[in-house]
């Protein structure tokens, strides 16, 4: 499991809240890192002349830093913040914000059975291990249900608590496809066969049983398939095998069958 680390890594981006500006420099709080105090030099303030740093920063600013020195004997951190490019503070910024939510649902959970916040902590920093972060483990348990934090080794009663807030405060987009079909059998028997083709369906159905679906009637010789799942992968993969299904049994059946995918609204 991974453990927090007391000090961030040479190089590393952070987010730091301005707490003091002094004339050769300013102090921001590392709100990753409990409030371990790093020190921005004036050069590394800003690549543009100011006439004073407080044009640049003000106190209770958040800002994204880069680490350009740490003394780990004397904890004493220096970081940069005009080689931080654009990119680096859209992308890093995005990450401290889902890390904010994995923290505000680790408090509700050990708000809600009365355990210690730090004892939820250690529990949701296992789902780092397996999904990347404690957010991304949070997603996945909305798509996957509760084996996906069984899977990171979370253990009871943090568990089914941290399931049942997921599924009420994670919103993650569902995926949409869909297909429209168009089968025809013209023999004797086509409406027998006709039944048989469309059943298919049901049958790759039944082996997704995590897919949202719909296969109707739009008018005969059409038939539209619509497709939901919060995993695009799983989505295309059903998707794929219906159309499969479809075509393949008519073509057993010598009847005629095509498709095209419909793009979504």
């Amino acid at each position: 499991m991974p453990e927090r680390r007391r000090l961030p890594h040479l190089h590393e981006l952070v987010v730091g809240t301005v707490v003091r500006i002094e004339e050769h420099g300013a102090f921001v709080r590392l709100d990753e890192y409990g409030g371990l105090e790093a020190y921005v030099p004036l050069n590394e303030v800003s690549h543009s002349w100011f006439k004073s740093i407080r044009e640049v920063l003000k106190v209770g600013q958040k800002r994204v830093f880069k680490v350009i020195r740490v003394d780990p004997r004397r904890a004493l951190i220096d970081v940069s913040l005009k080689r931080v490019t654009d990119s680096e503070r859209r992308s890093k910024m995005l990450e401290w914000r889902r890390f904010q939510r994995a923290m505000k649902l680790i408090e509700m959970a050990a708000s809600k059975l009365n355990r210690d916040f730090e004892e939820g902590l250690e529990e949701a920093l296992k789902l780092e291990s397996v999904y990347g972060d404690m957010l991304s483990g949070f997603e996945e348990a909305v798509r996957a249900g509760e084996a996906a934090l069984a899977k990171a080794g979370i253990n009871e009663p943090w568990l089914s608590t941290f399931y049942e807030l997921a599924k009420s405060y994670v919103r993650i987009p569902k995926v949409k496809i869909s297909l429209l079909f168009q089968v025809s059998c013209t023999h004797g028997d086509g409406v027998e066969k006709l039944r048989a083709i469309l059943a298919s369906w049901r049958e790759v159905k039944d082996r997704f049983p995590r897919i949202s679906a719909r296969f109707y009637v739009v008018g005969s010789p059409r038939y539209k398939l619509d497709v939901e799942s919060y995993d695009p992968r799983l989505a295309e993969a059903f998707a794929s095998e219906v159309a499969k299904a479809i075509l393949s049994r008519a073509g057993e059946l010598g009847c005629q069958a095509s498709f095209e995918r419909l793009k979504a609204e």
